[in-house]
């Protein structure tokens, strides 16, 4: 597996395995993966946490513990709202077997006391396909003063909290935050990282990391950036957010990673993509897609979605589509190839020409094929539905980081081959 791959992902339990291909079932020892074969659409998830226990975010940074959680991943956020031909592709959902992975996670959260004057775990597994989340989601604190300290508990789990502060050139300041503690017998482990940064061109950033692993062996991390820059060639302010994803369980092959970004300009300019990996025992399946918008209507959406088995069997799905002032084109692919090389396909696409009418055409390796214009309206989003407006809205405390004063007649220096500056090194525990 490529590196990504190898930090990949939940067992079964916060696993999800795409699969698609021909109308069967597979069996994956824990569960079966149901294909289907429906109508262009973008896949959705679920994941099940049948009879388990799993800590999440509670009050006053406890963690409350929720019975028979049921996580419901939404749709990939790759979403479009399009009127498409019934007949012109196909997708595959994937069913979500169950797992152990998050069976045991209370023993992973003993500190949470009353009488605890330690930090307390903001932690918990990742969830697939929920994006990047908001700043007001992390909780983030920062300590306003040096700290550096550490302790026991009553059921002999220990913890430690530090915060600092580094400087550099012009301007530079970057304000941190560690914490994370361990089970009395090392088993389980949890860390987290706060991180505020800020120079004297107005570059701004706010950051999360988080990890852990359990007595079980299940591990995971998950990163979190937001950025507010100001473009050296336009001069129009930039906000860029990003989050990475991945767990891995220990009990068994299976594992998931997932690298989203997000980034916005002030005239409208919006890009958005993420890349996807997953692993359950003998099946592997991939995920990338984008999209562009320039602010001035031009659009390019794409998806490409492929999975494959130990056995060598491979199937997948791909589309994209570009449009402008109401003209454009669609285009995709359908595909399985079995072991023995023997592939099918259909392919197909749409030309739209911005006078109510449509070309589509098509044709597969099994002697099917259409051409045809009919009557039809365009239906496509100009616009993203979570734009720069938006993500002003959400990014508060992105705005309020106060850089270092600056001195009369100082100026920064602008490195016109750079867009951010490089990380510090925070220091290690």
């Amino acid at each position: 597996m490529a590196a990504a791959a190898t930090a990949t992902a939940t067992g079964s339990n916060g696993l999800t395995g795409p699969l698609g291909g021909k109308l069967k079932r597979v069996d994956v020892g824990i569960g079966f993966v149901e294909l289907q074969r429906k109508r262009r659409r973008v896949f959705g998830v679920k994941c099940c946490c049948s009879g388990s226990v799993v800590p999440i975010r509670g009050i006053n940074g406890c963690v409350e513990k929720c019975e028979n959680c049921r996580f419901d991943s939404k749709k990939s956020s790759h979403s479009y709202r399009v009127k498409v031909q019934a007949s012109s592709s196909s997708t595959m959902p994937f069913a979500s077997p169950k797992s152990r992975f998050a069976s045991k996670q209370e023993q992973f959260f003993p500190r949470c006391t009353p009488r605890n004057s330690g930090p307390q775990s903001h932690d918990s597994p990742p969830k697939r396909d929920t994006g990047i989340a908001n700043e007001k989601e992390w909780g983030i604190d920062m300590l306003n003063e040096n700290v550096n300290e550490s302790g026991t508990n009553e059921d002999g789990s220990t913890w430690y909290r530090k915060s600092g502060e580094n400087s550099g050139e012009n301007g530079y300041r970057c304000r941190w935050t560690k914490m994370g503690g361990k089970s009395h017998d090392g088993a389980s482990e949890w860390k987290e990282m706060w991180w505020e940064k800020s120079d004297w061109t107005g570059y701004k950033e706010l950051g999360v990391e988080k990890s852990g692993r359990n007595a079980e062996g299940d591990s995971w991390l998950e990163t979190w950036q937001e950025v507010l820059h100001q473009d050296e060639w336009s001069n129009l302010a930039r906000i860029e957010r990003s989050a990475q994803k991945q767990a891995k369980s220990g009990t068994e092959n299976a594992g998931w990673y997932e690298n989203w970004s997000e980034k916005y300009d002030a005239k409208g300019w919006t890009e958005k993509g993420a890349h996807k990996y997953g692993r359950l025992n003998e099946q592997s399946w991939w995920e990338k897609w984008g999209e562009e918008y320039d602010g001035r209507g031009s659009v390019l959406k794409w998806t490409d979605k492929w999975a494959e088995s130990e056995l060598g069997t491979k199937w997948g799905d791909k589309w994209e589509e570009k449009f402008f002032a109401g003209i454009g084109s669609r285009q995709g692919e359908t595909w399985h190839a079995s072991l023995s090389s023997e592939r099918w396909s259909r392919t197909w696409g749409e030309e739209h020409f911005g006078n109510g009418k449509v070309h589509k055409y098509g044709k597969s390796t099994t002697g099917e094929s259409w051409d045809m214009v009919v009557d039809e309206k365009t239906y496509y989003e100009a616009e993203p539905h979570y734009g720069w407006a938006d993500v002003v809205g959400d990014s508060s405390q992105l705005f309020s980081i106060q850089p270092r004063e600056q001195p009369p007649g100082v100026y920064p220096n602008i490195d016109f081959g750079s867009s951010v500056p490089p990380d510090d090194e925070i220091p290690s525990n």
